[in-house]
């Protein structure tokens, strides 16, 4: 995949995968955040098209995140619409989909853009793909969460696929904005960040998530 403009690979090789782009300055065992300290915390969701299960885990995480997380969204080979299927998902759980579009990744390695926080891969994917350097180097983790848009069948079939999908964001994201981000150091963090992307997908069904 050629270099975005505005967005380098990082290092010399022309093949490096996501969390080889990524060095927290905060190596050493910083806290994450002091206890004084409270902010919003930008987090940004990847996947390959930018259609289906990033748009979902950018919809569910400024539900859940109350003012906590500003999450955005974006896709390394963006489809330029939004899944059918993950529209009429959401709009069913009452979501406000003004704002949503499909969109490229490289919009966030520009300058003015906003200062992210963590950058979570949701696809089997990207997790493999060259990727930006993303300033001030947000903490990553792969959520690998299997692609709804490949679901074949009959409707209530492909239905069930994205609302599986839905189910498995649910899930991990509730975890994530359950952490003590308080007590934690960023090396404990990005632990229990990689062991959000192995969780037994047990959760609410979309319906009861609303």
């Amino acid at each position: 995949m050629r270099r975005h403009n505005g967005a380098n690979a990082c290092g010399d090789s022309a093949r490096v995968t996501f969390s080889d782009c990524q060095r927290s300055r905060h190596d050493q065992g910083e806290a994450v955040m002091s206890e004084d300290e409270k902010r919003l915390f930008n987090v940004l969701f990847l996947c390959t098209g930018n259609s289906a299960r990033s748009i979902m885990a950018e919809c569910i995480l400024n539900r859940l995140g109350m003012g906590r997380f500003k999450a955005f969204s974006a896709g390394s080979h963006p489809k330029g619409e939004i899944r059918p299927e993950t529209i009429t998902l959401l709009r069913g759980l009452n979501y406000d989909l003004s704002n949503l579009r499909s969109k490229s990744w490289s919009e966030f390695a520009k300058p003015g853009a906003p200062h992210l926080d963590f950058v979570f891969t949701v696809c089997d994917d990207a997790a493999s793909e060259e990727c930006p350097v993303w300033p001030g180097q947000p903490m990553t983790a792969h959520w690998g969460i299997p692609d709804p848009a490949k679901a074949t069948g009959s409707g209530a079939e492909i239905a069930l696929a994205f609302a599986d999908a839905y189910r498995m964001l649910n899930n991990r994201i509730s975890i994530f904005i359950a952490l003590p981000f308080r007590s934690l150091d960023t090396l404990a963090l990005k632990k229990q960040l990689d062991a959000i992307g192995q969780t037994t997908d047990v959760g609410p069904s979309p319906a009861s998530a609303a």
